[in-house]
């Protein structure tokens, strides 16, 4: 009896450690999408004029990066040794091999949200600003980020 009880708790351990695991790749996944919504479902569709400008939505996904940027370092502090199912793309391990670097891409997306902020007001300026930031976001992807499928 005593036996069964410890494989047990041990596969309920295994199984949470696996769903803890899981719940930080979520949520490095939530972050990037969110990201990602307001730098291309926002300003590159505007740019590229599959939606109308629109200066309150500008406003507000250079707001969600400035908030959003400022968070992943902690976010992806853990690494989940696992990617989100079906995911397209995943956190390299190389971001925990090189933490330091990793964390050295982020001030420059930082100060590219930071030049642009209010210098926003037409499809011109937005061009210019989506340009420079997705510069400093590529400047990671290319190191950190890998495509699943």
């Amino acid at each position: 009896m005593r036996r069964t009880m410890i494989v047990a708790a041990a596969l309920v351990l295994g199984a949470g450690a696996v769903m803890a695991q899981q719940d930080v790749a979520v949520q490095q996944d939530n972050l990037m999408r969110s990201q990602a919504k307001s730098l291309y479902t926002v300003m590159l569709k505007m740019t590229k004029g599959d939606i109308p400008y629109n200066q309150k939505a500008v406003n507000e996904a250079i707001a969600n990066l400035e908030k959003d940027v400022a968070t992943i370092a902690k976010t992806f502090e853990v690494n989940p040794k696992q990617d989100v199912v079906n995911a397209t793309y995943g956190a390299s391990p190389k971001v925990w091999q090189n933490k330091a670097d990793f964390d050295s891409k982020i001030p420059p997306v930082q100060k590219a949200i930071a030049d642009v902020k209010g210098k926003i007001k037409d499809v011109a300026s937005l061009k210019a600003a989506y340009t420079a930031i997705n510069d400093r976001c590529n400047d990671c992807h290319e190191t950190y980020r890998v495509k699943l499928k």
